[in-house]
């Protein structure tokens, strides 16, 4: 019995000595790839959709929409729209059905580097970055200060060794760069530089277009070849809530399809503050004016690429102060992907924007509610979600890494399990049980390691003794090492020597200078 006993031991200690050096090699199989497809998770019922469609076309119907600009309305009139005795521009149900039903409904957001495409629609879940952080949380000092050119360009190669970052919109606003139209072309600057992923970046007016679309061609390699592969996507937020237009977002919007570079209509208001603060109130609410932009895209354009942006935001209102985290704000943002969805239109919420200063328990609580709470649900584009901080006014390279690895286990849950006879294991089942008397370094057990379960590489596992003995670091500490080693050797060449030189001969370049 005890030779017995010694024989199971040593195969213990091999079977853990085969799954430790498995676990040391990269992973043959990706557990927990983007894009995989959510719709698991419906706060709404197949009523409640209806209901807030249909009040959604009332609005449109019955108030319409105010401050048109005057090219919009002589368009929309065209079209089937009426104006009232208040001069506000009105949707009749049929018009918005019949520019819903012939919209797009997918379609590639390209990178620069084909291997970064991907495709927008369905229920497929990817999730990326935006916002327009001010601030920026510094690496070595831990403080919060004006955010640069430089940051952005650095957030910019971070994002591009991250795995889950599939798009790198900008996250923070270069405050060193006064000029209006010098920030919009140095903006788009630091994205060529910094990756070759989808990008996007807004502008503040539409002459501004032109010159960046300029410099993209000049980086693809002559005119016109943006358009062949437009892998940077315009931000706009057409609509002022409440239910008023925005003159300068529409302006770009006709220079963006022009060009055709892909349109991300976003539409942001604040629960009790610019929208109803009941929940369906301000779902019925934003989806109308969401799909007011849609109309004001497809009346000139239809069927042109635009991702259906409803992001519903939250403010506490007992301050009246912006709450980026908390279950109201997931849950909302999970609705209007579902609503979203239904509809058939390419979906993007919000989610990831910690009121957390700091890498802390605050922060882990806020950023996993909302990004397992809007990948559930199915939501294409998930924006916002690394690296943002203090409710969007701030950025965190170390959130950039913690965020990364935490979306890797929301990938994993949204992956879902595997049931079939290989997955169900009864084979392996009776091996275990009339052999070793254990599962440990079997074949069924070794497969599994690689193709069910996620490693993470931020997150200690360790006891307690092991923990301090390798200095007791927290995840914060940990991920500030993690950034200053993809920092301090990802300097990705992107742009040729010759074309750098064309770039920064056509226009005022102020990275590096």
């Amino acid at each position: 019995m005890a030779e017995g006993r010694r024989r199971k031991e040593r195969g213990r200690v091999r079977a853990r000595d085969s799954m430790h050096e498995l676990r040391s090699r990269p992973p043959d199989f990706d557990s927990c790839p983007p894009g995989p497809s959510g719709g698991q998770y419906r706060p709404l019922s197949q009523r409640d959709i209806e209901t807030i469609y249909d009040s959604a076309l009332r609005i449109l119907e019955e108030i319409g929409m105010g401050e048109c600009p005057r090219r919009l309305v002589e368009q929309a009139l065209g079209c089937g729209a009426e104006l009232n005795d208040l001069g506000r521009l009105r949707y009749p149900r049929a018009m918005v059905e019949d520019i819903v039903d012939g919209a797009c409904n997918r379609f590639v957001f390209h990178g620069r580097d084909a291997r970064h495409d991907i495709e927008v629609g369905a229920e497929a879940v990817y999730f990326g970055t935006g916002g327009a952080a001010v601030q920026t949380l510094d690496l070595e000092s831990g403080a919060y200060r004006p955010s640069t050119l430089g940051d952005l360009y650095d957030f910019a190669r971070l994002a591009d060794a991250l795995k889950n970052v599939a798009w790198f919109t900008r996250c923070c606003v270069a405050t060193d760069v006064p000029d209006p139209l010098d920030l919009d072309i140095n903006t788009a600057y630091a994205l060529l530089r910094g990756t070759t992923k989808p990008v996007g970046t807004s502008f503040f007016v539409g002459s501004h277009v032109d010159p960046v679309v300029e410099m993209f061609d000049l980086a693809m390699g002559g005119a016109g070849r943006f358009r062949r592969r437009p892998f940077c996507k315009v931000h706009i937020s057409p609509v002022i809530s409440p239910l008023r237009y925005g003159e300068d977002a529409f302006d770009v919007a006709l220079k963006a399809i022009e060009h055709g570079m892909p349109i991300n209509a976003i539409i942001a208001a604040q629960s009790g503050a610019t929208s109803p603060a009941s929940l369906a109130g301000m779902l019925a609410s934003t989806l109308a004016e969401t799909l007011a932009a849609l109309v004001m895209v497809n009346v000139f354009s239809p069927g042109y690429p635009m991702i259906f942006s409803n992001w519903p935001f939250v403010i506490d209102l007992r301050t009246g102060a912006f709450a980026g985290g908390g279950g109201e704000i997931a849950l909302l943002n999970a609705a209007s992907a579902q609503l979203t969805n239904w509809l058939g239109l390419p979906s993007g919420v919000a989610a990831c924007m910690a009121d957390a200063k700091v890498a802390d328990a605050q922060m882990g609580l806020e950023k996993a509610l909302s990004a397992l709470a809007t990948g559930l649900s199915g939501a294409n584009m998930v924006y916002e979600s690394s690296g943002m901080m203090a409710s969007l006014l701030g950025a965190s390279f170390e959130s950039f890494v913690i965020d990364d690895e935490m979306l890797s286990h929301v990938y994993r849950i949204i992956r879902g399990i595997e049931v079939n006879e290989s997955t169900l294991g009864l084979d392996a089942i009776r091996l275990a049980v009339t052999g070793e008397g254990h599962f440990l370094g079997g074949e069924h057990t070794l497969e599994a390691m690689q193709r069910e379960y996620y490693y993470p590489k931020l997150s200690d596992r360790d006891s307690p003794g092991v923990w301090e003995l390798s200095g007791s670091l927290d995840m914060r500490q940990r991920a500030r090492i993690r950034v200053g080693e993809i920092l301090g050797h990802h300097h990705p060449q992107y742009l040729d020597a010759s074309v750098n030189r064309a770039i920064r001969n056509r226009f005022d370049i102020l990275l590096d200078r």
